[in-house]
């Protein structure tokens, strides 16, 4: 082994001189190659052979350095000891086998924690955006930090923040959902939790996909997206903003699709303009997966490798991932060529060194191996994964039926989720994405790009240790749990009907669980790119709801799944329904503690409940003129209504909305006002809701949505107590895009309304006030949140006797 020496005069390596000097000294010593290098990426299984790292396979690929490594934990099966060595393996050859000893970034996917064969498998995104409580996510996403630095990771390839309205797309599950502001609020949290205070002990998070990629033609992965200007701005650029100006992102990976005739990965309005310009965005823009060559391959849209790297670089994509395909030789041509200046290559590679250099790569590049059995998937964190779970369970329907009384007899499980712990997880869970490794191998090739994945490499699946729904009712009811599978997720036998429908009629209750397997391979029905044309259950499994309801038995619905789904008989002629999402690791415990009553659900829905993917897009945030046809109002065969409206979910302890108000009833343009609501719980035990805060501008320059939300607060009390919600909501927030686009805060009247939904039938009108100003009023800045303080209310108003309404 050749050892390389520090040059004691280089300023690069002076861990006191500050960043900028640093950056700017290894910049000017590094060849074109070397600069290369730093944007591109190699997968850890390249330089892996046996399960170690290995120096003859990694010499080739690490010779000139690399910006990023691709999964060490993620596209391997190594163990989470195992990850750090090798990923302190390959840190220690890029420090003592290449010239300018420059450290790696390793890059892993964290959409339901770090996706790692050890590590905790959290709640699917959408089941997280259904606790609405983004502290939590931001505990999440420091369990994530904690877990990946452990094992030597340096950037999560999360949060999504695409909004999304139609869930017929397959990765309806990656998201929080459809409101522009309830993603930002989540995206915010996760975002603060994984970079922590400093880069210096904390994970880059990276929000995609930029931008649109959730409102694809027809649900469709990777298609195009028509929005309109106004449209982009609001809502689906929105999160994003807000993550860069509020929370500091210092990654943005660009999304696969096209916006008016644009790729996304070439789009310089976007990456350039918007990004950087408008919102000051210092942090790298990463390409998704074999995305820069997809504007040759896929899209059509440049006519060669060498010009679509050049598109790509110049309109500000900064890294290629995962491996080094366009960013490589074709990139040098197009530099050769004079496509491409030299100055937008630096640009981008010090942008890369940079966040090396915060990371505190140069100083510390390893991890201490014997220390992470210490740190990965601790009772700490599955206690978070558990109260995460808990919160994201949506009870949709009740008709008395939950929750099951200990001693009321004999329980019928059926269903093909009931005993299966592989189906709790989302597509980026270890289990489920290692299975499209196997495929990829099988198949030359992963999301429609060649690829080569060695023959060596171990892919193995495991769920091992999770429990099933099956094992925690058992553990509760005994032998009164009578199971049988009645049929799969998605294949058309009938076989096990017979044995199903008898369970159920022998039954005090059956319990049916019921829905999606997630994943990226043909066997799932949800997940990257498993879009869907039909928002019924998948299979037969609609048939056997059909077969156990007729049975007479009192039916309860789990729903376990990465999207709405179920039909209408479903809905309407099973006793209760349940939404438990993908709820990963310790969501068998908490659906069992829901459907026994150990704990009230708390959920609510992030996204609007289509009837059927007729309705789509159906969502609570349209317009005046739209949500309705106009004259009669509904669709000849069905209500325009969705089946269950964003922000439901029922408990088992009823709330009630005492009193809410306004502290005036006039503010200037620039000022805020002051929301007081009082809620009581009302019932016999302690429970959660969650409080909403809804306005409407009633008379504008530009039309607006019927309700928008702009507050949301969850709240706990114990039987017969109330609490003091206090929302201060600035006008910064209230503003839209005028006709020019331009931000702005118009004056005329805003309404005011709190509930624990979206259903205007049930709000609490708590006022309406006037925004004033002058014409010449200087501009009032955007506003992403207010404030809100749960606390005790008044002692007059919490002394005053309750009843129920």
């Amino acid at each position: 082994m050749t050892t390389v020496r520090r040059e004691p005069e280089a300023i690069y390596t002076d861990p006191a001189a500050p960043v900028g000097e640093r950056v700017a000294d290894l910049l000017a010593r590094m060849t074109r190659e070397e600069k290369l290098a730093q944007l591109g990426s190699a997968w850890a299984f390249s330089v892996i052979e046996g399960g170690r790292f290995s120096p003859e396979r990694a010499r080739p690929v690490l010779r000139h350095g690399l910006g990023h490594v691709t999964r060490v934990a993620g596209a391997t099966s190594l163990k989470a000891t195992q990850v750090a060595r090798v990923a302190n393996e390959i840190q220690r050859f890029l420090v003592t086998e290449t010239r300018l000893r420059i450290p790696a970034i390793v890059h892993e996917e964290v959409c339901s924690g770090l996706m790692a064969r050890e590590a905790t498998v959290f709640p699917q995104a959408i089941g997280v955006a259904s606790t609405w409580a983004p502290e939590l996510n931001r505990r999440l996403a420091d369990a994530v930090r904690e877990q990946m630095r452990a094992m030597g990771g340096h950037q999560g390839l999360s949060p999504v923040l695409d909004v999304v309205r139609d869930p017929r797309w397959g990765r309806t599950e990656e998201t929080y959902g459809e409101d522009p502001h309830l993603v930002a609020r989540m995206g915010v949290a996760f975002i603060r939790g994984l970079q922590g205070s400093s880069l210096a002990e904390g994970v880059i998070a990276t929000a995609k996909h930029f931008v649109g990629y959730g409102a694809s033609e027809g649900g469709l992965n990777w298609a195009p997206a028509h929005l309109p200007p106004r449209l982009l701005r609001e809502v689906y650029l929105y999160p994003f903003e807000a993550a860069v100006r509020e929370a500091g992102l210092e990654s943005m990976m660009a999304g696969y699709h096209e916006l008016d005739g644009i790729p996304c990965h070439a789009n310089r309005q976007l990456l350039n303009d918007v990004l950087r310009g408008e919102w000051g965005f210092g942090g790298t823009v990463v390409s998704d997966y074999f995305a820069v060559d997809d504007l040759h391959s896929y899209h059509h849209f440049a006519e060669d490798k060498r010009q679509a790297a050049a598109l790509a670089l110049t309109a500000g994509t900064d890294v290629e991932l995962p491996a080094t395909d366009a960013y490589a030789g074709a990139l040098a041509g197009a530099l050769d060529a004079g496509v491409v200046g030299e100055g937008e290559l630096d640009e981008a590679v010090s942008r890369v060194l940079r966040q090396k250099f915060e990371l505190g790569l140069f100083e510390d590049p390893y991890v201490d191996e014997a220390a992470v059995a210490l740190t990965v998937n601790t009772e700490r964190h599955r206690e978070v994964a558990l109260e995460m779970a808990r919160r994201s369970l949506v009870l949709l329907k009740n008709d008395r039926v939950l929750p099951l009384r200990p001693g009321a007899g004999t329980v019928a499980l059926i269903g093909p989720n009931a005993d299966d712990a592989r189906h709790l997880l989302g597509d980026y869970s270890f289990a489920a994405h290692v299975e499209s490794l196997a495929e990829a191998r099988e198949r030359r090739g992963l999301l429609g790009q060649t690829m080569t994945i060695p023959d060596d490499l171990e892919i193995e699946e495991s769920t091992e240790g999770l429990p099933t729904v099956r094992d925690e009712l058992t553990a509760r009811l005994g032998d009164r749990v009578r199971y049988a599978r009645g049929c799969d997720v998605i294949d058309t036998s009938r076989d096990g009907f017979d044995e199903a429908v008898a369970a159920a009629a022998a039954a005090d209750v059956a319990v049916l669980v019921m829905g999606d397997r997630s994943g990226l391979t043909t066997r799932a029905t949800t997940g990257e790119s498993r879009d869907r044309s039909s928002l019924d259950l998948p299979g037969v499994q609609e048939d056997l709801v059909r077969a156990v309801v007729a049975t007479g038995t009192p039916v309860v619905a789990v729903l376990v799944a990465g999207r709405p789904v179920g039909g209408d008989f479903l809905h309407d002629e099973c006793a209760a329904v349940l939404m438990a999402w993908l709820p990963g690791q310790t969501g068998a415990r908490a659906i069992a503690e829901v459907l026994l009553g150990e704990v009230s659900p708390s959920g609510k829905l992030p996204i609007s409940y289509p009837r059927s993917a007729g309705q789509i897009p159906v969502f609570y945030g349209h317009k005046v003129s739209g949500g309705r046809s106009h004259w009669h109002g509904d669709y000849v065969d069905s209500p325009v209504r969705p089946r269950y409206r964003f922000g439901h979910g029922l408990g088992y302890v009823p709330f009630v909305v005492e009193q809410a108000t306004l502290n005036r009833a006039e503010v200037t343009a620039g000022d805020g006002v002051e929301v007081e609501v009082i809620v009581a719980n009302i019932g016999d035990r302690a429970g959660e809701e969650v409080v909403q805060l809804y306005i409407r501008d009633p008379q504008a320059t530009v039309t607006r949505p019927v309700l928008e939300l702009k507050g949301f607060a969850r709240v706990s009390a114990d039987a017969g107590r109330r609490a003091a919600v206090r929302f201060h909501l600035p006008t910064g927030q209230l503003g839209f895009y005028d006709r020019n686009m331009n931000y702005t805060v118009e004056t005329g009247h805003i309404e005011v309304y709190v509930g624990f939904s979206s259903d205007t039938r049930t709000h609490t009108h708590a006022g309406t006030f006037t925004i004033t100003g002058d014409a010449d009023r200087p501009r009032v800045e955007k506003a992403y949140a207010g404030t809100v303080v749960v606390d005790e209310p008044p002692t007059a108003t919490a002394r005053r006797p309750l009843g129920r309404t």
